[in-house]
């Protein structure tokens, strides 16, 4: 599978491009700046280099294309001068991106394509912290260290915006697979007729739309691990066919008769209540009793309101750098001000608030400002 990079200090813009060429079956590493991006580079093959950076992209050595804010026929010229692939001003044509992505994998020596990849002896982890020092958070890193190392399914329950995915991550990083791909899908945003395509792939001609065979995420995932979010929007259809991946280590494409080996550590998450949903018949109990040998219940944030203070101060940090500007102070009283609110969305709904008050409020951050500014409708 070949395996992009994409550094751009934008996270919607990150997102957006990993999401389209995780749906189009490329494995994808993302960085917002370029340590983090020459650090990846260093322990893992890239295939292709998407990057703001000129300078870096020289410097790593991968095959690039350039996404540049500006459309000047003098940098474009100057880009491809310096050996990129392509120069894509933004907003980015995903269409021409995908085209030039796909032409610089095709044009991959075949050696290198084949060559297995050999693991580093040590490497950075690149995936954000678990923040909190309360009991409950504790409860959660001290379960993520005793299970990571082991092969064992786990189930993560928390309501959204809690951080499920961030324990997956960590329990990926922490196991012996974490130098395989970590691949992710959310099977509430997937229509149900394109579910079973999305997991098992499908062979050309399969349907309407199939015009190329396609691999689906368990085969992305072989030798690593597959998370599969919000599991309990999953049709039941889906879900026997899962079942059977999981029982017997091996699935089949749509449209083909033929079975494909597959090693893959599964996790899971949901917000719902999955002993509730087997007895409307929603949910499989079988497949319930595979996934949950492990269950990990992440905590909602008004339970861990006393690691609201160090959840600001991270947050704070990385959104002032992604921002480019100095960073900005939470007065106490502002502190204990966002200590009272509900949070009905959790850390993602903090981060939020967070990100609002340093984009409207001053240098100094008040109560006053925590007030006026932390409902969305302003």
């Amino acid at each position: 599978m070949p395996r992009i990079l994409i550094m751009d200090s934008s996270r919607g813009i990150r997102n957006t491009l990993r999401e389209r060429l995780e749906y189009e079956g490329f494995h994808v590493e993302t960085a917002e700046s370029a340590e983090s991006a020459v650090e990846l580079a260093r322990h893992i093959p890239f295939d292709v280099f998407l990057t703001t950076d000129l300078q870096i992209a020289t410097r790593i050595g991968i095959p690039f294309i350039v996404l540049s804010e500006h459309c000047s026929i003098e940098e474009a010229i100057d880009c491809v001068r310096a050996g990129a692939a392509d120069f894509i001003p933004k907003p980015i044509d995903m269409n021409r991106l995908l085209d030039s992505v796909k032409k610089l994998c095709e044009e991959a020596p075949e050696v290198e394509k084949s060559t297995p990849l050999k693991p580093p002896k040590r490497r950075s982890s690149h995936v954000e912290e678990i923040v909190g020092e309360s009991p409950q958070i504790r409860h959660v890193k001290q379960l993520i260290d005793k299970v990571a190392p082991s092969e064992a399914r786990v189930l993560i329950m928390g309501a959204n915006g809690t951080g499920k995915e961030l324990v997956a991550r960590w329990l990926h990083e922490k196991s012996h697979r974490s130098e395989a791909p970590f691949v992710e899908v959310n099977c509430a945003a997937i229509p149900s007729e394109l579910i079973e395509s999305e997991l098992f792939g499908h062979e050309k001609g399969a349907f309407t739309s199939a015009i190329k065979q396609r691999r689906g995420k368990f085969e992305q995932a072989n030798g690593g691990t597959l998370f599969m979010d919000e599991i309990g929007d999953m049709s039941l259809s889906a879900q026997a066919k899962v079942l059977r991946a999981l029982q017997e280590n091996r699935i089949s494409r749509v449209g083909s008769d033929k079975d494909v080996e597959v090693d893959v550590r599964v996790i899971a998450a949901t917000n719902k209540n999955l002993r509730e949903e087997i007895e409307k018949g929603r949910f499989r109990e079988d497949l319930y009793h595979r996934l949950s040998v492990i269950v990990i219940s992440v905590p909602p944030l008004i339970e861990r309101v006393d690691d609201i203070p160090l959840l600001i101060d991270s947050f704070s940090e990385k959104i002032c750098t992604e921002y480019g500007i100095a960073p900005k102070q939470f007065d106490a009283a502002a502190v204990a001000e966002l200590k009272k609110m509900p949070w009905r969305g959790n850390i993602r709904e903090l981060h939020n608030v967070v990100e609002r008050l340093i984009i409207l409020s001053g240098e100094q951050i008040s109560a006053a400002d925590v007030k006026t500014y932390a409902e969305a409708v302003v």
